[in-house]
């Protein structure tokens, strides 16, 4: 494919990677395509979230899910249900159809597997700056599973949902304060909520929701479902 020729309108752009040279790279990219945009870059789910804070309107967020602080598919979930109307294309090592099915189901406008060229990878913002989607070919199945369970925590509170991903990680409420630095009363309000808003009895069904963001998600094999019969 050519290059896409660069555009004027200025523009903003989220590069969220935990990778310095990766991030140099799509940084290059974007400023050859998209002259005089704003870019700013996040190498953790952290500053991932300040970023898209301190710009919510940016043009383009784009995303690797294997970041500190993530939880599989938790950053992707994060920035569709807390900023719907910014794009964000997946840029990503795993280049299998079931993940990039599932990233289409939970929101991503776009998936760049990173052995892509500089010119595919161009073709991809190119396209979803359009307002066009852009995946890779696949041949992968979906039973809607994922679709709505992002609906579901699109219900979820931004402090809500860092709560669910640390109980997901096996935090006691008592760390969990620690982490956010508010009460131990608050962190019980807000469990009482995640479990109301996603129809759940206990803090194991939580956790169980949350680990369905894993990019791999847990699947009990034939022999223990056997053994536990």
């Amino acid at each position: 494919m050519s290059h896409a020729a660069p555009r004027s309108a200025a523009a903003s752009v989220i590069i969220a990677d935990d990778h310095p040279l990766f991030r140099a790279a799509l940084r290059e990219t974007v400023g050859r395509l998209l002259a005089g945009a704003e870019v700013v870059e996040a190498q953790d789910m952290a500053s991932l979230e300040r970023a898209t804070e301190q710009h919510s309107e940016a043009d383009l967020t784009l995303l690797d899910l294997h970041m500190p602080g993530a939880h599989g598919f938790s950053s992707l979930i994060y920035l569709r249900s807390h900023y719907p109307s910014m794009p964000v294309i997946v840029v990503s090592a795993a280049e299998g159809g079931d993940i990039v099915q599932r990233a289409v189901d939970f929101g991503a406008a776009g998936y760049i597997p990173k052995s892509s060229s500089l010119d595919a990878i161009a073709d991809a913002i190119t396209a979803v700056c359009d307002g066009n989607l852009w995946f890779p070919a696949i041949d992968a199945d979906s039973d809607g599973g994922d679709a709505e369970l992002a609906e579901k925590l699109s219900s979820l509170t931004p402090q809500q949902f860092r709560v669910l991903i640390m109980i997901a990680d096996g935090l006691l409420n008592k760390q969990i304060a620690y982490e956010l630095d508010v009460s131990e009363a608050t962190i019980k309000a807000h469990v009482t909520a995640i479990l109301r808003k996603l129809g759940l009895y206990s803090r194991t069904q939580a956790a169980v929701i949350a680990e369905r963001l894993q990019i791999h998600p847990p699947r009990v094999s034939d022999d223990a479902s056997a053994a536990s019969g």
